[in-house]
């Protein structure tokens, strides 16, 4: 595990920041690193959960996946699962475009537990008179998107709890669809 830690010299009167960033290196990724992106799955569960509109969960599912993707560095033992977040995020985002509802607009969350927590772009609510097979469809999709993560973890032992881990964080999501 590779830490780097950045100061940065304050202008006027403006206290310093120091931000810390944990990379995975080496060995296959770090504890640390995979506590981290288990939680911001586990989050995005809860985020989209507290939206309370479920015409938004697919497009919200997608935007939190893409920044989970954006919060693993390149270069690093993580890099397919990113792709893999990349790849879903966009599908997810695809589907709620191709059903959006014509009569709502985008629409930005803020987090009701966390007011500086938002989304990082408007979402697009999904039709409710297709929102049955759209949910079918993103359950379908973060679907394979764990069968992904299982299949390529097989060929190397040490990432085969770390993905699974990951599939199944992915695969909890699928609550929100259900509902």
């Amino acid at each position: 595990m590779t830490c780097l830690a950045v100061g940065s010299v304050p202008a006027l009167a403006q206290a310093p920041v120091t931000y810390s960033v944990v990379i995975p290196a080496g060995e296959y990724g770090s504890a640390a690193f995979l506590g981290e992106l288990l939680a911001t799955l586990a989050a995005a569960k809860a985020f989209c959960q507290s939206t309370g509109d479920s015409a938004l969960q697919v497009d919200c599912l997608s935007e939190r996946l893409e920044t989970a993707a954006g919060g693993i560095p390149e270069g690093t033992d993580y890099d397919e699962v990113r792709e893999v977040l990349k790849d879903t995020s966009q599908r997810l985002k695809r589907l709620a475009r191709q059903n959006s509802d014509p009569a709502r607009g985008r629409v930005s969350v803020t987090s009701s537990a966390n007011p500086a927590e938002r989304t990082s772009r408007p979402l697009i609510p999904v039709n409710s008179a297709a929102q049955a097979a759209v949910n079918l469809e993103a359950t379908r999709i973060l679907d394979e998107a764990a069968t992904i993560l299982l299949r390529s973890a097989e060929a190397a032992q040490e990432r085969q709890t770390q993905y699974a881990q990951i599939a199944a964080a992915i695969g909890s999501n699928k609550v929100l669809l259900r509902s």
